[in-house]
């Protein structure tokens, strides 16, 4: 009977954690990767809990990016749960093309396992992994996400230097600079081209064994190799290793031991010709507590940098991504307004162009700009710089050369009244305020004028390249 409250008891507080996790990830990271995720068995003596998913990819995954949000919402629960721990669910098969065991074909206990195969999404030696225990090296070293290639990477003049770069990194002939460093704020895609590495790698050398991970996921690694009184294992296993690709290099900072085994791990395979990939937020010589021999050589290859996507790069951006929603249809003036709103990073556009899709989709809704502007507040609030309609108005007049007090005049040339109803046009697009609103700040005009003005402006940038063009260049000036 105890044993049986003890699993409701359990069962009650992953409810209650899995509801908490869906409103922090939201409802589409909570549907793919914590929903299935099944309570295992909880070992009082240790404080131990087993959490399982289906398939070894998925265990991977949720182990990488939500191993440490899991276990302090385990913690706060339960204080007698100290561990948690992800893992295959018991009885799952090991995917094809991933040997575990001793690297001679048989598993540990002795069973025949299928060897890698040339072509396998994944066909990297997993024998010579082994792991270290259900969340060793082994398993974080196939964490790559299918959907990060060079194919889904769009290039710009922004990201260029590090897109080639990475793929020169990944080719089969040996590159000219090792490590490899790329410094990008978030979201800007760096990341993307650690997988991107990893993947193209994987495809020219089927038989490579690679290892990707953070380095606050190499430190736990390395903390958990010297506890277990295993750091031989951990350091033959780590410099085995032809491709290693490290993710989020600054928090790194401040662990002397930890940095000390990576610099000692990028001599040794760099001495044997092996590649590395590192990437962060910020350069080398900008990480504080960093030791200067690591830093040194963090630095002594390239250091690629990735700008802040430009506006013809988020256009482009949307473009590629739209190819995969036919035939949901987005108007070019919803794209616009995306490429120029949302401009923080590309993570944040892109995931914005994802949910307007599928909300359109399961409303039945069609996608258009007040959709946009209904939907995607609070990502649009966190972009907008916050442009007032008193600075549109002085730049406008400006631009075309119009006093200031003609934006409030009843005054019908049309000298005035053009640039009149592109101001009001611009305090649309760049601010959050109504219609009513902005026709309080042209002279207390009827929300009607406003809308006509809106409308009459977009219509003529689609034929008058001219207006068009003073368009552009008056939001180049605001958005600066």
């Amino acid at each position: 009977m105890r044993d049986e409250q003890d699993a409701l008891d359990l069962s009650a507080d992953w409810a209650d954690i899995s509801q908490g996790l869906r409103k922090d990830l939201g409802q589409q990271l909570h549907s793919q990767w914590i929903k299935p995720i099944q309570l295992g068995g909880f070992c009082k003596e240790t404080g131990t809990l087993d959490l399982h998913l289906p398939t070894e990819f998925s265990a991977n995954w949720v182990a990488d990016r939500f191993s440490d949000r899991l276990s302090l919402a385990w913690k706060i629960a339960r204080p007698d749960i100290r561990n948690v721990r992800i893992s295959v669910q018991p009885g799952r098969r090991a995917p094809q093309g991933l040997r575990f065991g001793s690297g001679d074909g048989r598993g540990r206990g002795g069973e025949a396992v299928p060897a890698a195969q040339p072509g396998d999404a994944l066909g990297m030696s997993a024998a010579e992994l082994g792991g270290l225990g259900p969340n060793g090296l082994g398993m974080a070293s196939i964490g790559l996400d299918p959907s990060l290639t060079f194919t889904t990477f769009v290039s710009g003049s922004a990201n260029v230097l590090a897109s080639n770069a990475a793929q020169r990194m990944a080719a089969t002939e040996t590159p000219q600079f090792a490590p490899l460093y790329l410094k990008a704020a978030t979201g800007q895609g760096k990341t993307h081209l650690l997988h991107a590495i990893g993947h193209a790698y994987l495809q020219a050398h089927p038989r490579a064994r690679i290892f990707y991970c953070s380095a606050e996921r190499f430190m736990v690694e390395f903390v958990q190799a010297l506890r277990q009184n295993q750091t031989i294992e951990f350091k033959t296993r780590l410099r085995g290793f032809d491709l290693l690709l490290v993710d989020d290099i600054q928090f790194i900072i401040g662990k002397a031991s930890a940095q000390e085994e990576l610099l000692y791990t990028i001599d040794a395979l760099l001495a044997e010709g092996k590649r590395l990939v590192f990437a962060a937020d910020r350069a080398p010589q900008a990480l504080d507590g960093v030791e200067q021999r690591l830093l040194s050589r963090l630095s002594m290859g390239l250091v690629a940098d990735i700008q802040p996507a430009d506006i013809d790069l988020r256009r482009t951006i949307l473009e590629h991504r739209l190819q995969r929603f036919s035939p949901t249809h987005v108007p070019a003036d919803v794209v616009e307004f995306l490429a120029r709103t949302i401009n923080r990073n590309v993570r944040e556009l892109v995931g914005g162009l994802n949910k307007l899709i599928a909300y359109a989709q399961l409303t039945g809704q069609a996608v258009s700009l007040q959709l946009a502007e209904e939907q995607l507040t609070d990502i649009l609030s966190a972009n907008r710089r916050r442009i007032t309609i008193d600075e549109i108005q002085r730049t406008v007049c400006q631009f075309y050369r119009v006093d200031r007090t003609e934006m409030s005049s009843k005054r019908r040339a049309r000298a005035v009244v053009r640039p009149r109803q592109v101001a009001m046009y611009l305090a649309k697009v760049l601010t959050p305020r109504s219609y009513p609103e902005i026709g309080r700040k042209f002279g207390g005009r009827d929300h009607s004028t406003v809308i006509h003005a809106v409308r009459l402006i977009e219509d003529l940038r689609t034929r008058d390249a001219d207006m068009d063009g003073d368009v552009r260049s008056l939001l180049r000036q605001l958005e600066s």
